[in-house]
């Protein structure tokens, strides 16, 4: 357990690895999770099944 309540450490988020995949995600649009890679895939094979093209958020 940590000693105070609620607060964390994070080796990744200190040393810059997290903030570096999310600007490489963001300027791609590719996602750096597998979660997030497997929400892209699945929206490109429905739109390739539908005819239909997803409209971009801004």
């Amino acid at each position: 357990m940590g000693l105070i309540k609620g607060l964390s450490f994070s080796l990744k988020r200190a040393v810059g690895v997290s903030g570096l995949k999310s600007r490489v995600a963001h300027s791609t649009g590719i996602p750096t999770t597998k979660q997030g890679l497997e929400r892209k895939i699945g929206a490109g094979i429905l739109d390739a099944v539908t005819g239909k093209k997803k409209r971009k958020r801004k």
